[in-house]
């Protein structure tokens, strides 16, 4: 087989946009859409606008994964469908509460499956994602899956706290400016663990530093 057919597309900037994409156009369309004062009715119009808005855009990434990058990976898969689920639910009843409980979800299964599949010894990780980290051996695959497990306990426990804690406006910001930061963060301190475990130093930055959908 040629090189040509052989190699990957440069996945980057496309994965991060397909990843964060529909979170963005979820808290830009509340924004717009947003009370002044205490109006429930207008809020409520705020939430369901927003959450379509959501869904849609969710919808268009996974399109977009599909296209440019030729296939969707399990965790896009997945993360869709529960936005969908989730999001149809809080536009039927009009309650913020189901869309606030996706992340929950999300991280809940992501944490059980990646911690169940480290105990058996499998990366399911490496499955999940379809992430190409040139060079790394089956123990650095395993222990990603392991830190990424408990990572995700911790996002979804932090998610728990603040959509309880935070105004539907301040809890959506922290999607943004806190789980956002932290999960970039996060991926950034297994790069020595998995340059100990072979990750190749030649492929892009971006690719090394994209970390699984946290929507």
């Amino acid at each position: 087989m040629s090189e040509v057919q052989t190699k990957k597309p440069k996945s980057g900037w496309i994965n991060v946009a397909v990843d964060y994409g529909p979170l963005l156009a979820f808290f830009l369309t509340y924004r717009y859409f947003r009370p002044d004062g205490e109006d429930i009715a207008g809020e409520i119009f705020a939430v369901v606008r927003s959450t379509g808005a959501f869904i849609a855009a969710s919808l268009v990434a996974l399109a977009i994964s599909k296209w440019r990058l030729g296939r969707i990976s399990p965790m896009l898969w997945l993360s869709t469908v529960l936005i969908v689920g989730f999001g149809t639910l809080t536009i039927y009843t009009g309650n913020e509460w189901w869309i606030q409980r996706k992340p929950t979800a999300i991280y809940t299964l992501f944490a059980v499956a990646l911690i169940v599949g480290w105990l058996s010894g499998k990366a399911l990780l490496k499955y999940l994602l379809e992430a190409a980290f040139d060079g790394l051996n089956d123990e650095g695959w395993l222990k990603l899956s392991r830190n990424w497990g408990f990572f995700f306990i911790f996002l979804a426990v932090l998610n728990e706290i603040l959509a309880n804690a935070l105004s539907f406006e301040s809890w959506l910001a922290a999607k943004l400016w806190v789980f956002l930061p932290l999960s970039f963060a996060f991926t950034f301190t297994q790069l020595p663990m998995l340059l100990k475990h072979g990750l190749s130093t030649e492929g892009s930055e971006d690719e090394k530093a994209n970390p699984p959908p946290t929507g």
